[in-house]
Formats: structure tokens, C-alpha cells, sequence
């Protein structure tokens, strides 16, 4: 699993998971994916499939919540899978550098000739 696109991989593995049949939608006899294509997903969650695509490949990582949501309705998340594709796409925040302390010059000289 790529850990910097967990978003996308999530999305993927949930939308693997969908039957076409639970959307309504009639399940052909061949099917290149095992669950919801791409542009169903994003039927059902009301976005463009580009859109939907972009999340997946990790091009767009911060969805906003009605966003996030939509999907969840879409595949079908319960609270719990809900709250982790949430968690997943709240940005990370980055440490924080400790800024070295400068050190106090014991003369009192600026190190500057007069």
C-alpha cells in the first residue's frame, strides 16, 4: 500500500468490495473490476468521474467533508468505515522544526569591528 495516497487506496479497496447489484444497478455477466467502476462511484456521489479519479490517484487529498460523506453514502461505509475515510483525508500536520537556540555571547561584543 502506498502510504502517501492511503485516501485513494481506501477508496479503491471499498469500491472493490460494492456489488453493482446493492446500487441497483443490474450485474453484467463480465465485468472488468470486481465491484463499482470508477463512474458508477461517482454517479452515485454525485461528483465528476474526473473528480472522483483525481482522489483515487492522490492528485486531490483534501476533499471536503459533504464530499467525503457523498462517497460514504455511495459505497455504503457504516459509522465506523464513515469516520476512517474521514480520518484519512484530514491533512497530516508536519513536525514542526525545533529552532536551535542562539546562543548569548558572554563579552557583550557584537563580533563587529568598531
Amino acid at each position: 500500500m502506498d502510504n502517501g495516497n492511503r485516501l485513494g487506496e481506501y477508496l479503491r479497496a471499498r469500491r472493490d468490495l460494492a456489488r453493482p447489484e446493492d446500487h441497483g444497478m443490474p450485474a453484467p455477466g463480465r465485468r472488468r473490476v470486481a465491484g463499482l467502476r470508477r463512474e458508477e462511484v461517482a454517479m452515485l456521489a454525485g461528483l465528476s468521474t474526473d473528480y472522483y479519479i483525481r482522489l483515487e490517484q492522490g492528485r486531490q487529498r483534501h476533499p471536503s467533508p459533504q464530499v467525503l460523506d457523498a462517497l460514504a453514502d455511495a459505497l455504503r461505509l457504516d459509522e465506523e468505515a464513515s469516520a476512517h475515510l474521514h480520518g484519512l483525508a484530514r491533512p497530516t500536520p508536519r513536525p514542526r522544526l525545533a529552532r536551535r537556540p542562539v546562543p548569548a555571547s558572554s563579552s557583550g561584543q557584537t563580533g563587529l569591528a568598531d
